[in-house]
């Protein structure tokens, strides 16, 4: 009983260790894909003027990339893994085309740098969301209540237009971002600890939604740092 008691242990430690190896495996491909796409959106100055030309096609690209993932997040139990992870490249190729006009507006140097930040400060909040024995929850509901405010708040100042209002939102984004990478890191630990967890479908399923978590978790803290660590043209 005891040898069963300790392969069904190992198996599931393995099992532990394979998907939140693959939570990161799949972010770290998705944002390799976004950035490709958008270097070369970036270069191709007829497929940038055709988008920025046609009010009509930006506003399908944005609706279409926010509603993909609405229903990645709200279905994903329901659909395949393949699908689901066919629907999160779909995604990240469609972030990659709406990203590609930040190279319009910064230089080349400050986003590589702003990047690497970002990197930086998301590898150190994920490890500690993942080390931790503090309980983040707390922390994590207040990140996410704040967020419904702060997106608010963007949909106001985008008719106001006040440059230090744009300030101030892109400062609480940095804390709100930081704090829930950290969050998120412990909630997919949690899912995905558990003594009888095994790679099926189901788990692989739950590393996907968490990779997709994280992934938006990167883009929107490396977005909000660019505001202030970018040098524009």
């Amino acid at each position: 009983m005891r040898t069963n008691d300790l392969v069904n242990t190992y198996a599931s430690k393995a099992a532990q260790s394979t998907l939140m190896r693959n939570v990161y495996s799949w972010m770290t491909l998705a944002l390799v894909i976004t950035g490709f796409v958008s270097l070369y959106m970036a270069k191709s100055q007829t497929l940038l003027s055709m988008i920025m030309q046609n009010s009509m096609l930006l506003w399908i690209l944005l609706i279409a990339e926010i509603g993909l993932v609405i229903f990645l997040s709200a279905r994903i139990h329901r659909i395949s893994f393949t699908t689901a992870t066919l629907l999160f490249i779909a995604y990240s190729i469609l972030n990659g085309v709406t990203m590609a006009f930040i190279f319009l507006i910064y230089t080349m140097t400050s986003i590589a740098t702003t990047f690497f930040v970002t990197a930086g400060t998301f590898g150190v909040m994920a490890l500690y969301g993942y080390v931790t024995k503090k309980d983040l929850s707390r922390i994590g509901n207040i990140c996410i209540m704040a967020l419904i405010g702060l997106i608010i708040a963007t949909v106001v100042n985008i008719f106001l237009k006040n440059s230090m209002m744009d300030l101030i939102i892109s400062g609480i984004g940095i804390l709100l971002f930081v704090g829930l990478t950290a969050y998120d890191s412990q909630k997919i630990k949690q899912l995905l600890t558990a003594d009888d967890i095994e790679v099926n479908e189901t788990t692989q399923k739950i590393a996907l939604l968490g990779s997709i978590t994280l992934y938006l978790n990167f883009i929107n803290l490396f977005l909000y740092l660019l505001r202030f660590l970018g040098d524009r043209k």
